[in-house]
């Protein structure tokens, strides 16, 4: 399903709750929680003031799951702005590096340069918001607004580990039926432009690591994830804590990949639910 057709389903999942929504371009969707006055105490912020949720789906996903990660949100007051993410930003990172500062100049637009806001990055979501944490890296002053605007961060099956399994999960998202041969040609295309590839991603890697950006996170990840490789998760979660940032970590045995909601609703949603409450956000009201 192609990003327009898949923004415009997710635009009819969501209206008929009340949500309004904004095609602000092909990939970029902005929902209005017109329903906010009605729950979680929202009605006593300005719109300039109200916190928003920025969402970095998975490759490939689906409206309907993402509507599901939306309605959580909407739910605590909290309109969500999706930034959907195509697989060239990842085989040609150059071009992730002009989507990151795009995102970055829509978070500085007016409608946007003065609210507080969530991240929830999924999957390859994640390497799409390391292409932000890059540009803001390296110029920390210019950023430092913005890093101090983001209140909390959640980061569901992050692509973490080998050369191998980015290729792996490149090869499972996108051309499924093709995966042994995809992941070999990925991992071709990778060794043949290390410079234009491989030496971007262990940059992008080297700044999420030493992210400017100390916002309590909350990670979701699991033992059998073949995409996202539990131990290179521990890893950046116990170097993040020794920086002091405030991490909470929820980890299955067996799971899916970008899927732990469906595979466990009630632990994920009571999970995300009191790190919502520590940063101030009213618990969850209503079931999934």
């Amino acid at each position: 399903m192609g990003s327009r057709a898949a923004a415009a389903m997710l635009g009819r999942t969501v209206l008929s709750t009340g949500i309004t929504a904004h095609r602000l371009s092909k990939n970029v969707t902005f929902y209005v929680n017109e329903l906010a006055p009605a729950v979680s105490g929202c009605q006593t912020k300005a719109p300039e003031d109200k916190p928003f949720m920025l969402m970095l789906p998975w490759l490939g996903s689906h409206p309907k799951a993402v509507a599901k990660y939306c309605e959580i949100y909407f739910r605590t007051g909290y309109d969500v702005l999706v930034v959907a993410s195509e697989v060239q930003e990842f085989l040609w990172p150059r071009w992730g590096l002009d989507h990151g500062r795009r995102l970055l100049e829509l978070l500085h637009s007016e409608r946007f340069v003065s609210r507080p806001l969530l991240v929830h990055a999924f999957s390859i979501g994640g390497y799409t918001f390391a292409q932000l944490v890059v540009h803001m890296s390296q110029d920390t002053q210019k950023y430092q607004a913005l890093e101090q605007r983001i209140k909390g961060q959640v980061y569901d099956s992050l692509v973490m580990g080998s050369l191998e399994t980015m290729a792996t999960g490149l090869a499972k998202t996108v051309f499924p039926r093709w995966e042994t041969v995809v992941k070999k040609v990925s991992l071709l295309y990778f060794d043949l432009f290390r410079r234009q590839t491989v030496d971007y991603f262990n940059m992008s890697i080297d700044a999420f690591r030493s992210t400017p950006i100390t916002a309590p996170a909350l990670f979701f990840f699991c033992e059998n994830d073949a995409l996202s490789e539990a131990r290179a998760t521990e890893e950046l979660i116990d170097h993040w804590r020794k920086r002091g940032i405030d991490v909470t970590a929820k980890k299955w045995e067996d799971s899916t990949h970008a899927g732990h909601l469906k595979r466990h609703q009630r632990e994920y949603l009571t999970t995300l639910d009191m790190f919502l409450h520590s940063l101030g956000v009213t618990p969850l009201k209503a079931k999934m």
